[in-house]
């Protein structure tokens, strides 16, 4: 069964996204191409800091966000966010979830944290809150929503948890398991995420700056990604287009650190080396680099020093859309996922926002205005706390 199915292409066909530059793929867009950031002031989020620190929040409250739904429940904002980008990836790809056998994958790191803070703050009965509260909670509603049954899997693997599950989703077409898959992240900004980040010192009071030498720390987002992942064969008999391919994917572990990237990148190196092979291509074919480029010390530097020692002298064009969105935690890795396959289709490249002077020890100069540039390999990068590395390569239809 496994020789049988090993060669099969794995088409994106349909694309779902809400973040701070906008609700759906058109608004996100629009911003991406006019260097609109969404990172402002914090507006949403109940906390004493937040005068202290910008964000990328979607902008829209949770009771807008209900109506544009038409959901009737008090939900974690994960999960509202989540079933915004689902249904307009369903959409996108006029997929009939009971014609095909379907699975859906959430990445998340947060789960419901932010209703149950909202709700123990206030006192209420824990009974209350508690179920909501676990990552898997968002997967279960997003699956009895749309009606998926036949697969169902959460991922939490810190930042690379929305390209981990787009992985997984990929491989199970691959074997033959599934025909579609909906896979993607979702995460909602919380106090315990942003006291959290506080603690480690790594979060910039400022909009951020990656990959430039004065960068300063990370800004926090959120926002929901999901892409509809189906074989070649199914999309075709289903008569329906694709923005492109997902070709190839690699994943890593360097268990240097709890929260920093080991200081020669080998954990980024091998995850990016690995998604090359498996896409069958070679490094000088990658067109564009989709970093993960949180604006930290060490995440940048690592992987700078990762992609110089891949690529040595001819390092691809590269930008960090984090500078719009801030670093969307569990959903970054989903949201870029959903950027790239667009970067493809429409052959374009993304501005890394207020990029200053490069970072000494790398030299590297990232894209730092929206370009048109002819696109077949997209390598998409996603580092997680523990050094749980992935890179996709999304590729052009053939």
């Amino acid at each position: 069964m496994e020789e049988m199915f090993k060669n099969r292409e794995i088409w994106i066909t349909g694309l779902g996204i809400v973040s701070s530059i906008g609700r759906n793929l058109d608004e996100c867009l629009y911003s991406l191409r006019n260097d609109l950031t969404g990172i402002e002031n914090i507006q949403f989020l109940e906390t004493v800091h937040k005068n202290n620190y910008v964000a990328g929040e979607v902008k829209l409250c949770n009771n807008e966000i209900l109506s544009i739904t038409g959901i009737e429940e008090d939900l974690p904002r994960t999960t509202l966010l989540a079933v915004m980008a689902v249904d307009e990836a369903i959409k996108s790809a006029r997929l009939t979830i009971h014609d095909s056998k379907t699975g859906i994958i959430l990445g998340t790191t947060v789960g419901g944290m932010d209703k149950t803070e909202r709700l123990y703050s206030m006192g209420t009965d824990p009974a209350e809150f508690i179920k909501s509260h676990h990552c898997g909670f968002t997967t279960n509603y997003l699956a009895n929503y749309f009606g998926v049954k036949d697969y169902i899997n959460t991922i939490s693997t810190a930042c690379s948890s929305g390209a981990n599950a787009i992985m997984l989703g990929a491989k199970l077409i691959q074997h033959g398991i599934l025909d579609v898959v909906i896979a993607g992240g979702s995460d909602a900004l919380s106090v315990f995420t942003l006291n959290g980040f506080r603690s480690l010192m790594i979060l910039d009071p400022s909009p951020c700056r990656p990959f430039s030498a004065d960068r300063k720390g990370l800004n926090l987002g959120e926002g929901a990604g999901f892409v509809i992942l189906e074989s070649k064969e199914h999309a075709v008999n289903r008569n329906v287009n694709a923005y492109c391919r997902v070709s190839g994917y690699g994943n890593s572990n360097d268990a240097f650190h709890q929260t920093a990237s080991s200081c020669d990148g080998r954990g980024a190196f091998k995850a990016m080396g690995e998604a090359i092979a498996n896409a069958g291509i070679s490094v000088k074919d990658i067109d564009y680099i989709n970093v993960h480029g949180t604006g930290t010390d060490n995440n940048d530097l690592t992987e700078g020093i990762a992609m110089k020692r891949l690529f040595i002298q001819n390092v691809p064009s590269f930008s960090s859309t984090k500078a719009f969105t801030g670093h969307c935690l569990g959903a970054a890795g989903a949201i870029e996922a959903v950027f790239s396959a667009v970067a493809i289709q429409s052959n374009e490249v993304y501005a890394n926002l207020r990029f200053n002077a490069p970072i000494e020890d790398v030299g590297l100069i990232p894209v730092r205005t929206f370009t048109k540039k002819n696109i077949k390999h997209v390598l998409s990068n996603s580092f997680g706390f523990g050094g749980c590395d992935t890179s996709l390569v999304f590729s052009v239809i053939n």
